[in-house]
């Protein structure tokens, strides 16, 4: 059954994999790889809330799966942003939502390690550099460091 799903999978059927899955996890509830690759198709797909609920039927079986782990946090994070800013953009965040909201992100970002969630673009450099061999280090290192800091999820993917 995973080897059929696997394939409708790789042929871009992913329902009739999702479903073959199911029958999977079904004939065998105690495997939690029909589980894993169903969460990991959802979360691909966008599909928050259905990755967190197959992330978490992983996580009956075992419960130190890191993948599912990552797509409930990821996922849960996706869907709590998409509302919040939903909310933002109605004017409706406010009260005891929106404090909650701050007590969250500043947990969150203690977890971490960072200050700030999403930090803000640095200014572009508008004047070419002098010298160009160092220039070019410098940019690479700064490049990188720029990359580690605008996604701080990047650990949790």
């Amino acid at each position: 059954m995973l080897a059929k799903a696997s394939q409708a999978s790789g042929a871009g059927q992913k329902e009739q994999a999702v479903t073959l899955w199911k029958a999977a996890a079904e004939a065998y509830p105690t495997d939690k790889t029909p589980w894993t690759n169903i969460a990991q198709t959802r979360y691909e797909a966008g599909q928050y809330g259905e990755a967190i609920v197959s992330a978490q039927e992983v996580l009956v079986r075992d419960p130190n799966d890191r993948l599912a782990n990552s797509i409930i946090a990821i996922s849960g994070l996706r869907l709590s942003t998409r509302a919040l800013s939903d909310l933002s953009r109605q004017n409706n965040l406010s009260g005891s939502l929106r404090t909650e909201s701050q007590d969250l992100a500043k947990l969150l970002r203690e977890s971490l390690g960072e200050t700030v969630l999403v930090p803000p673009q640095a200014p572009q450099a508008v004047s070419p550099p002098r010298n160009t061999t160092a220039a070019k280090g410098k940019k690479g290192k700064a490049k990188a460091a720029e990359d580690s800091s605008a996604d701080p999820f990047n650990a949790l993917k």
